[in-house]
């Protein structure tokens, strides 16, 4: 499955450009861009992530799943249904970019108890900022976060900031696409 989601990640959302680069949501520079909503809004890519998430999360004793809307989102919802059928359910929560305005006026969106062991999820990590209000925002909220989980991280310096909050991993790293460019040439 891991080799599987990492070909399709790298075929749909990956691009390289040593010369000229790219400008990223943080401002930085980069000469990687990975825009992993072209594989996590395909069928096989959605399902792969759900079963791969789920395998590296299935044992870590946390009730949900869930981050800042929209990276987290696909995510969380292929995680949470691959853990349903295979009997370990998973609520999702959501955090919202800004709080509502009316009604409840939440910042997140959720039916997971107060205290509920929740890991923070994200799409692809460059500075860690949106998992860090992830986090917080969660945190704010009365969930317990107890690790943060991104699909890709791009190494440029999210999992020392996140680290600063709870424990963090990825399932592939920048060195995992470099890595497949260089065979490909």
């Amino acid at each position: 499955m891991l080799e599987e989601l990492l070909s399709i990640l790298f075929e749909n959302s990956f691009r390289y450009d040593p010369e000229c680069g790219f400008v990223l949501s943080s401002g930085k520079k980069s000469d990687i861009y990975i825009d992993a909503k072209k594989t996590l809004l395909t069928p096989r890519g959605l399902l792969l992530t759900g079963r791969v998430f789920f395998e590296r999360l299935k044992d870590k004793g946390i009730d949900g799943i869930g981050g800042l809307t929209m990276g987290a989102d696909p995510i969380a919802y292929a995680t949470s249904l691959v853990s349903a059928m295979e009997g370990s359910p998973l609520g999702v929560f959501i955090v919202r970019k800004e709080p509502k305005g009316h009604g409840t006026k939440r910042g997140v969106e959720s039916a997971l108890p107060e205290g509920a062991p929740v890991v923070v999820v994200d799409d692809v990590v460059t500075t860690g900022a949106s998992t860090i209000r992830a986090i917080e925002v969660a945190g704010q909220a009365g969930l317990q976060v107890v690790w943060a989980l991104a699909l890709v991280d791009r190494e440029e310096g999210g999992r020392e900031n996140i680290e600063r909050h709870c424990p963090f991993d990825a399932i592939f790293t920048r060195k995992d696409f470099l890595s497949l460019w260089q065979k490909r040439d």
